[in-house]
C-alpha cells in the first residue's frame, strides 16, 4: 500500500495487534486530509469527518462495525447554492487475507458479499472512513425545502388541452 492508492485519509490498523475481545478505534480526519478529501470528491467543503469503529476478531479474519460522521457542505442542483448537511453512515465489513477468501462465491449470489483483503497484514480505517463518506453523500443534493418544478411555457400552448381550451373559449 502506497499512499498514492490509498487516497489522502489513511489510518493503518496491525490485524495482528487486535486484543481477543476486540478493540475500538477512533479516526478523526484533519482540516488537510478533509480538504483533500473534499478536492476528490469535487465539493466545497467538509467541516467534520470521523469514524468509529468497533474491530473484532473472527475465524475469518476481522469483522468491523461502526459508524462514520460528517458536516458537510455540498452545492445544490437546482439552485446551485451552496448549504450545509451532516451524513451519519453505518459501517458493517468483513476484512479477510487473500488466502482465506473463497475461491468462488455460494450459489446464491446475492447474498454474497465477498470480505475486503487485509493488506501486509494490515486494514487501513481511513479509507473506510472516506469510503462510507462516499456511499452517505447524495448524487443529486438539495438544498431543504427546494424543489425541482419546471415547466416549459412552450408545452402549454402547444398541449392538445390548450388547443380544446381555447375551442370552448370560441364558443
Amino acid at each position: 500500500m502506497t499512499p498514492e492508492t490509498v487516497g489522502p485519509l489513511s489510518r493503518l490498523v496491525d490485524v495482528m495487534n487486535i486484543p481477543p475481545r476486540g478493540q475500538e478505534i477512533h479516526v478523526e480526519a484533519s482540516a488537510e486530509e478533509r480538504d483533500a478529501l473534499a478536492k476528490d470528491f469535487g465539493m466545497p467543503g467538509i467541516r467534520a469527518l470521523s469514524g468509529d469503529f468497533k474491530l473484532d476478531n473472527t475465524a475469518k479474519g476481522i469483522h468491523v462495525t461502526g459508524v462514520v460522521k460528517a458536516s458537510i457542505t455540498q452545492v445544490c442542483v437546482v439552485t446551485l447554492d451552496p448549504f450545509d448537511s451532516d451524513i451519519e453512515e453505518e459501517v458493517e465489513v468483513d476484512f479477510a487475507e487473500p488466502s482465506g477468501m473463497p475461491a468462488e462465491p455460494p450459489t446464491d449470489i446475492n447474498e454474497y458479499e465477498p470480505p475486503d483483503e487485509i493488506i501486509n497484514g494490515q486494514i487501513d480505517l481511513g479509507a473506510l472512513t472516506a469510503e462510507f463518506l462516499a456511499l452517505g453523500l447524495d448524487p443529486y443534493p438539495r438544498k431543504p425545502g427546494v424543489d425541482f418544478d419546471y415547466r416549459d411555457p412552450g408545452d402549454a400552448k402547444d398541449s392538445p388541452f390548450a388547443a380544446l381550451g381555447k375551442l370552448k373559449a370560441d364558443e
